[in-house]
């Protein structure tokens, strides 16, 4: 069985950066997209970040655009996000997600096959 594991999540000041890591275990199954979502408390999961595993090509919400960066190491199965210049608003819970959906829009939670369970980040000022 697939299975998602995020880690690197953790508490930072304002301005300060994390990295994040998914490692995908247990099947060779290939994902045509991954991403990362965030659920803040009291608030919905929004999409960060998304990346096509096969040409990279990367897409971000607004509020991350600048300051974060979702990647992918196809060989070891292992999707990442940096996060840099964190501000308190970014504080939530961290999913990592793969999918192999074509078209719609990459926010859509039903283009996703495949949750990890989430990493906090929380974030002070």
């Amino acid at each position: 069985q697939v299975q998602l594991v995020e880690s690197g999540g953790g508490s930072v000041q304002a301005g300060g950066s994390l990295r994040l890591t998914c490692i995908v275990s247990g099947g060779t199954r290939t994902y045509y997209r991954m991403a990362w979502f965030r659920q803040a408390p009291g608030k919905e999961r929004d999409g960060v970040a998304h990346i096509y595993t096969g040409s990279g090509d990367t897409e971000y919400a607004d509020s991350v655009k600048g300051r974060f960066t979702i990647s992918r190491d196809n060989a070891k199965n292992t999707l990442y996000l940096q996060m840099n210049n964190l501000k308190p608003e970014d504080t939530a819970i961290y999913y990592c997600s793969a999918g192999s959906a074509y078209g719609g829009r990459w926010s859509d939670f039903g283009l996703y096959n495949n949750w990890g369970l989430g990493t906090q980040v929380t974030v002070s000022s």
